[in-house]
């Protein structure tokens, strides 16, 4: 790039100040008489409608890094990249199962985070903590990772230095304090317009301009066909099946026990809103193919990442296919795009802190205006590590740490979901049980090479068969392996500990608190915002 993309800047930075007043003016958006309550300032009072929640859900999963993340795979590895379009498919049919139950049970006891309801449900503090701590820290590189699509954008339009991303989120970080969820859940409307707007004039134009997508896939497998690499290529090879499938059901039954994820979920207003929503949001999905395509538009363009940062390769072709005006409105997509889910996340992040360590081990007689302004200092901290983080060290150890952060959010499912469907499981088991599968995800990943990068240690997701003796090339993902570890544990632990007659945790929810419904008398009502 030769200096800065003065149009594409202008466009860039005019949308980014609209949002920026967006997320100032959300704290009066159906302002409740006080924002200083955990309900309020981080579940924006649990009143989102099918419309915001839609928006809201769908800023909150598909994030910037998935705009530049997915089509960067696709250039990079071919085929592999497409992982994430049926992940995403999968997961709805799964969260429409267990989703409605734990709305009625947080609803009916007022739980704020996946913690407080493993707390309520097993009456075990240590569980609960375990599964904060794990949400925590897989929350937080996930964070950091929002900004490496901040940098891509700024990279392509010649932006130096790291200023522009730190006044970024100090703005992220005072709307947010301000205004709670309700702040990106105002501006996800316009980070969804922008992002589908950018995608349909890309989808029509681009192949186009590239003489159709018989040309596109015919540049895309010349490219793979030079490569030394057997697992690259616009079909997947053999060896690969086993990996592409248990990573697209991992990521799938990991995404929605993120701690941001629950948070969108439990700022509904009712069971019947998030059975709705999980019947559109596959429409994202549809958004989400189209986007993939775009790793083999840039191949068939001619476009080359700036030094070997792949991330840059969507941006870049915006850069070459379309005027400057456009190509910012693009780069704004992408930039609007990042500040969503990180709001949305550092507020996650905060309340776990808050209810399920602050309350628990420091102070149990906190009032919930005394939880509302830790959690809203918090996530002041949460910001700021993930700034420090990026900018201190190399993205892509930050993109190991989301690596690492994936695999150990899936070993909270048995805690988390595991009571929703059943009751048959032992506190101490499912202690145990998450323990080791922490224990062996990380080994797993720890023992991982990437030849190709040079490294030893943390090279990627996919577990090689080759590690246990075995003359193969298949893998596995890492997260599921795990999982089926953890699980293992639990199952065995739990008839031995019964026998043994080691005490339960009292459980404070009954079977009927799972099926309570927004108008029960036994849910506390919340005012629904107008229209929405």
């Amino acid at each position: 790039m030769n200096g800065v993309d003065g149009v594409a800047l202008t466009v860039f930075i005019l949308l980014f100040v609209l949002v920026t007043g967006l997320g100032f003016v959300a704290s009066r958006w159906h302002r409740a008489e006080s924002l200083e309550h955990l309900d309020e300032w981080g579940l924006g009072g649990r009143s989102f409608g099918p419309w915001v929640t839609w928006f809201l859900l769908g800023g909150d999963l598909y994030t910037a890094y998935t705009f530049v993340a997915v089509p960067a795979l696709m250039y990079g590895a071919g085929a592999t990249g497409f992982f994430a379009l049926p992940y995403t498919i999968v997961l709805y049919p799964l969260a429409f199962l267990v989703a409605p139950r734990l709305w009625s049970v947080a609803h009916r006891h007022g739980y704020v985070t996946p913690a407080d309801v493993v707390r309520g449900r097993h009456g075990s503090a240590l569980l609960a903590l375990l599964v904060a701590l794990t949400g925590i820290v897989a929350t937080m590189p996930y964070i950091a990772l929002q900004l490496v699509g901040i940098e891509a954008v700024l990279k392509v339009m010649g932006v130096k230095g790291e200023w522009p991303l730190i006044v970024a989120f100090v703005v992220l970080a005072a709307y947010t304090y301000q205004a709670g969820l309700r702040a990106p859940a105002l501006i996800a409307f316009v980070k969804d317009a922008l992002i589908y707007l950018v995608i349909i004039v890309a989808f029509i134009a681009i192949p186009i301009q590239l003489h159709g997508f018989g040309s596109i896939f015919s540049a895309a497998e010349a490219k793979f066909a030079k490569t030394p690499a057997p697992t690259d290529g616009i079909l997947l090879s053999h060896a690969g099946e086993l990996g592409y499938s248990t990573l697209a059901l991992g990521s799938a039954m990991a995404l929605f026990i993120y701690p941001h994820s629950v948070t969108g979920l439990l700022a509904s207003r009712s069971r019947r809103v998030i059975r709705r929503n999980m019947s559109m949001l596959p429409a994202y999905s549809f958004v989400l193919g189209l986007l993939a395509l775009l790793g083999f538009m840039a191949i068939a363009a001619g476009v080359k990442p700036l030094g070997k940062d792949t991330d840059t390769v969507v941006p870049l072709l915006f850069d070459k296919q379309f005027p400057s005006w456009f190509a910012g409105i693009a780069y704004a997509a992408i930039g609007i795009g990042a500040l969503v889910p990180a709001a949305i996340m550092s507020i996650a992040a905060a309340n776990l802190f808050t209810r399920n360590i602050y309350r628990e081990f420091v102070r149990p007689d906190a009032t919930p205006a005394e939880e509302a302004r830790v959690s809203k200092l918090m996530s002041l901290v949460v910001k700021a590590g993930a700034v420090v983080a990026i900018l201190a060290l190399d993205p892509q150890f930050s993109i190991d740490l989301q690596l690492i952060g994936g695999v150990l959010i899936l070993q909270t499912l048995p805690a988390l979901v595991g009571e929703l469907l059943t009751r048959w499981f032992h506190r101490f088991a499912l202690t145990a049980g998450l323990v080791v599968g922490l224990a062996v995800g990380v080994w797993m990943l720890w023992v991982t090479p990437n030849p190709a990068a040079k490294k030893v240690h943390f090279g990627g997701s996919q577990y090689a068969f080759a590690h246990l003796g075995f003359d193969t090339k298949v893998t596995v993902y890492t997260g599921l392996a795990a999982l089926v570890v953890n699980l293992l544990v639990a199952v065995v632990l739990t008839p031995v500990l019964r026998a043994a007659r080691v005490a339960d945790g009292a459980d404070r929810t009954t079977e009927e608190d799972y099926l309570v419904e927004a108008g029960d008398p036994r849910v506390a009502p919340v005012a629904p915002v107008p229209g929405v």
